[in-house]
């Protein structure tokens, strides 16, 4: 067996909120064969299974998983440029944010839109990540995917994209088809004016982004406004549970000010929600995932 597979492997370490507890089996796998290696295996030993992208839409709870987690590392990526135009073929595992630096430095947009977007492609694809005013809807061209030990080929559509969900997000068996690469479309454009855009992006970025380990936004915004306004508006801000907060700076992040528990972090997703129901009659949905 290529693939190694190892015991107890603490998560946290792998989740920008810095929380959770270990998982009984974990494995990196870097190619589709190993993948269906440690699928396989965990048929035989019966033994559930998440896929764990760039661990920044996820909360572990301090119990841990009690299966295997996978992380699929492929970092690849390959330009075929044809005129003004181009595709980028993008490993599952390569990172968002410096991907998309690497592509603009070339003078190519078109995800310019996910400058400091933490985590990965196969995340990024899985949830249909967006912000300021992009999406991975608005440029996938296609994936791969292994799915019941295959490789499909998917066009954009089979997806089902919606407001940071597709149909793969959606599924309620585990695991669903897993991303193993993703295309999209790109552009040419001047090198200058994107690293400025890209600049302008980052300090606003920066300027909303409370300081300490988060997993960002924590509810999708409902229809017409936002979550963030809602739960301030609600008398959030600052809201301590535990080593936990709902943040000064943006209220739709939970900060882990240092040593707080997955269920100081669902105490406060509760707290925000029962009270942005009572007052405002919204019912706040999640965005992010728990494990």
């Amino acid at each position: 067996m290529s693939v190694t597979i190892i015991e107890n492997e603490p998560l946290a370490k792998y989740t920008s909120w810095r929380i959770g507890g270990p998982a009984r089996w974990f494995a990196n796998a870097t190619t589709a064969d190993e993948l269906r290696e440690a699928l396989a295996w965990a048929h035989v030993h019966a033994v559930p299974v998440f896929v764990l992208g760039g661990g920044t839409n996820l909360l572990v709870r301090d119990a841990g998983f009690a299966g295997l987690v996978l992380r699929y590392r492929d970092t690849s990526l390959q330009l075929r440029p044809q005129g003004e135009r181009a595709t980028a073929h993008i490993g599952a595992g390569a990172p968002m944010a410096g991907t998309v630096r690497r592509l603009a430095a070339q003078g190519w947009a078109g995800l310019e839109w996910a400058e400091g977007l933490p985590g990965t492609i196969g995340g990024a694809v899985f949830g249909n990540a967006g912000c300021y005013g992009g999406d991975i809807a608005g440029v996938l061209q296609r994936a791969w995917l292994l799915a019941s030990n295959e490789i499909e080929e998917w066009p954009t559509e089979r997806f089902v994209f919606g407001y940071r969900t597709s149909v793969l997000k959606a599924a309620q068996t585990q695991p669903a088809p897993i991303v193993l690469a993703a295309e999209f479309a790109l552009q040419r454009a001047d090198r200058q004016a994107l690293a400025e855009q890209m600049d302008r992006t980052a300090a606003e970025r920066k300027s909303k982004t409370p300081w300490g380990s988060s997993c960002g936004s924590v509810f999708k915004n409902p229809p017409s406004t936002s979550a963030g306004r809602l739960i301030e508006a609600a008398g959030l801000k600052g809201a301590r549970i535990g080593q936990a907060e709902i943040a000064q700076k943006h209220a739709n992040y939970i900060v882990n000010l240092g040593g707080a528990s997955s269920d100081d972090i669902l105490a406060l997703i509760e707290l925000a929600r029962e009270r942005v129901q009572r007052e405002f009659g919204i019912e706040l949905v999640l965005e992010v995932q728990i494990l």
